[in-house]
């Protein structure tokens, strides 16, 4: 073969990859998306994913049976529908397991669900929502659901005003989509809700009444890392029928949000306000 001839087709290469690396990527994202469809407990055929993605039933199935492959998709037992497979439990543990405030929390989240006899929640900010990563259930024998792996709308919860209050850069990613209504105290205006967040910062705690679920509230304070900005948020959840919360109960929260940055290294409580990366 000549030089020319290897040019040539070295060139040709190099052409191809950016076409394979947007093939690539396409696959990765629809496959993403059937995931997403799929949250939520849902069980959804290849029609109900075919129509939600607007691809064809013949793409649809391969993109699921790939992922059912790897144990990301499972299929019900003698039916038709697909729902979440057991490797993404696996894959959430190991992800928790990494998350250094998660461990450095448990133990004062532990304390507060006892002080208080309520249960607590720690969330993060995941894209547009806020993501439980750790929850104790009210130390009693009532019944109750662990909510470890629930994503609530920032908007709507105690801890996401919290996160949106003091970080700018999460501020911008939710308010760059309207404002879903999930009940009737629900706050969708987004520049009333701008108005309240530098009074949350100024006092390190948020509160809400009935906006994500009628007949639960909320009050959530931030919690920082050895930079002094906000990583996650910790909240009490209460009965509507017993809020607002007491003054012990905002004491007790105020103080495990204190402690738990302290852990993380943090030399100043309430965090600052986070800029917005460019």
């Amino acid at each position: 073969m000549s030089r020319s001839t290897q040019t040539t087709d070295a060139t040709a290469r190099l052409d191809d990859e950016p076409e394979e690396e947007a093939t690539v990527i396409q696959a990765i994202d629809r496959a993403a998306k059937v995931l997403e469809l799929l949250q939520g407990a849902r069980h959804l055929g290849i029609t109900d994913l075919s129509l939600a993605l607007g691809l064809p039933p013949s793409t649809v199935h391969g993109i699921v049976k790939s992922l059912r492959e790897h144990g990301l998709v499972a299929k019900e037992r003698g039916g038709q529908r697909y729902m979440l497979g057991p490797t993404l439990l696996r894959l959430s543990n190991v992800y928790l397991d990494t998350l250094d405030v998660r461990a450095r929390a448990m133990r004062w989240t532990q304390e507060l669900a006892r002080r208080t006899n309520l249960p607590v929640r720690l969330g993060a900010p995941h894209f547009h929502e806020v993501l439980v990563i750790h929850h104790d259930l009210r130390p009693d024998d009532s019944q109750q659901m662990l909510e470890t792996g629930v994503a609530i709308p920032a908007h709507a919860s105690a801890m996401g005003k919290v996160l949106l209050a003091h970080d700018l850069g999460f501020q911008r990613t939710v308010f760059e989509r309207p404002l879903r209504s999930l009940t009737g105290d629900t706050i969708t205006d987004i520049a009333r809700l701008t108005l309240e967040l530098p009074a949350i910062a100024e006092r390190g705690s948020a509160s809400e009444t009935d906006e994500a679920v009628l007949g639960e509230s909320s009050i959530a304070a931030p919690v920082a890392d050895a930079s002094n900005d906000i990583v996650a948020a910790v909240a009490v959840v209460m009965p509507t029928s017993h809020a607002p919360a007491s003054d012990a109960v905002l004491n007790a929260l105020r103080e495990t949000a204190r402690n738990i940055s302290r852990e993380l290294g943090a030399t100043s409580w309430p965090p600052r306000v986070a800029p917005a990366d460019d």
